[in-house]
């Protein structure tokens, strides 16, 4: 993987670093495993704007994706490596023995013409998913479930991993990509390997316009509001926003938001590192 730094033939150009794409082997979708999405553009079931700063975008439709990876000791060849409008990962197309065609999240390394499957006998390599208890310790793992058969939750975006690094009882111990460290039930799946595209993180998008692009409308400073439309807003000339909080009044920056008297708080055994 890589990225490319264009020729600033246009202002939106100059500083634009765009993906190479060297992983993409087409750009044809599986029309199968294609379904309609629709937007809102922000708006409830009245026409009501409950959200800002949505809306526009470029029409997109979604990848049906198989978080689940339920097709046990079923072998599966790797056909394509394909982009995916609705995330910042890659995305593999997968066709099992008996013909089944399938999309799933692309780890990093995953080639074309390269055997996947799913169980608890399988080997821990790139690609194959199966329960934390089976994992050996200290692997670099992604898509990882948090309730059995629920299918993968966590570690799922662009150049993410988590990794295994202990065991006891019916539970293992996970570093999360946020550096948490968190108790996971052991029959819960997860995929050996890092998630792919991890050059994401080095992208720029040279112009407002691109964010339009991507359905994103412009966001206004809340020390540009008035008193009565934001708690930092007001005050005269250029003057500084006061304490960083929310719209609602929540203070930003270090405050914690997450509750004392959550349940699986008790799963959580080091918070993330600011």
């Amino acid at each position: 993987m890589s990225v490319r730094k264009l020729k600033p033939i246009t202002p939106g150009q100059r500083f634009r670093v765009v993906n190479g794409f060297d992983a993409i082997t087409t750009d044809k979708p599986e029309k199968s495993l294609l379904a309609p999405l629709k937007k809102s553009g922000g708006r409830n079931n009245s026409g009501k704007m409950t959200m800002r700063q949505k809306g526009g975008g470029h029409k997109r439709r979604y990848r049906v994706i198989d978080f689940k990876r339920d097709k046990q000791d079923v072998t599966a060849v790797v056909k394509s490596i394909q982009y995916d409008p609705n995330r910042t990962a890659f995305i593999a197309l997968v066709e099992y023995g008996d013909g089944d065609k399938n999309y799933i999240i692309a780890q990093n390394g995953l080639e074309v013409g390269q055997e996947i499957s799913s169980g608890k006998s399988v080997a821990p390599e790139i690609g194959n998913a199966m329960p934390l208890s089976e994992i050996p310790l200290g692997t670099i793992i992604s898509c990882i479930e948090l309730r059995p058969g629920q299918g993968a939750v966590m570690a799922r975006s662009a150049g993410t991993f988590a990794q295994l690094i202990a065991r006891d009882g019916k539970f293992v111990t996970v570093k999360m990509p946020s550096s948490e460290i968190r108790l996971v039930l052991s029959t819960c799946m997860a995929t050996i390997g890092a998630v792919s595209n991890s050059d994401h993180q080095l992208l720029v998008s040279g112009k407002a316009g691109r964010s339009r692009w991507l359905g994103r409308r412009p966001r206004t400073r809340p020390v540009a509001m008035n008193p009565v439309d934001h708690p930092m807003g007001g005050g005269e000339g250029r003057a500084s926003g006061g304490h960083p909080r929310s719209r609602n009044g929540i203070p930003a920056k270090g405050y914690r938001t997450r509750s004392r008297t959550k349940k699986t708080n008790k799963y959580i055994l080091e918070r993330r590192k600011k």
